[in-house]
């Protein structure tokens, strides 16, 4: 797992999106408990492989959702007001959620660590969501995340070679 490049993550992504994406919607319709546990079990073993802070593509490339109490206890971490902080971060999107305004994510450092790690949104405490309970409700968002992610690359690949039953 690790010792892969982001170029070499790319384009191994993108080799394998057409066929990860039709079997993450076949797992749509397997035993929610047995894809729950498969998945969790996976979760588990690649991210006891893995240091994020090598790669840290997830808050290079993409936004987390910020709830109200995100913004609050990010402001706060911050010593700035909700409302400065929602000015200065945060945009809506089309789904009229907040995210941020820009990627990279203006708390991450230089060396990939994050200025409010304590404090950042709880979409960022669960990313990339592969060990949640119900995850046949979440394929599309895990096959997505196969695009930024590579342990969650690493995990599909797993999936698909471990459980033939899928």
């Amino acid at each position: 797992m690790s010792g892969i490049s982001l170029t070499e993550f790319y384009e191994r992504s993108k080799r394998l999106a057409k066929g990860n994406q039709k079997f993450l919607a076949r797992l749509k319709n397997s035993d929610p408990r047995k894809v729950d546990t498969a998945f969790h079990r996976l979760h588990d073993d690649v991210f006891a492989e893995t240091d994020c802070l090598t790669c840290a593509n997830c808050c290079k490339t993409t936004s987390p959702i910020f709830y109200q109490a995100d913004i609050e206890r990010a402001a706060r971490s911050l010593r700035i007001k909700p409302g400065d902080f929602v000015t200065k971060y945060l945009r809506v999107d089309e789904d009229n959620d907040f995210v941020l305004q820009a990627t990279p994510c203006p708390f991450l450092d230089p060396d990939n660590h994050c200025k409010i790690y304590p404090d950042r949104p709880k979409a960022c405490r669960e990313y990339p969501h592969t060990n949640r309970k119900k995850m046949v409700q979440i394929m599309d968002l895990t096959y997505r995340n196969t695009l930024v992610c590579p342990a969650v690359l690493e995990m599909v690949d797993r999936m698909k070679r471990l459980n033939p039953e899928f």
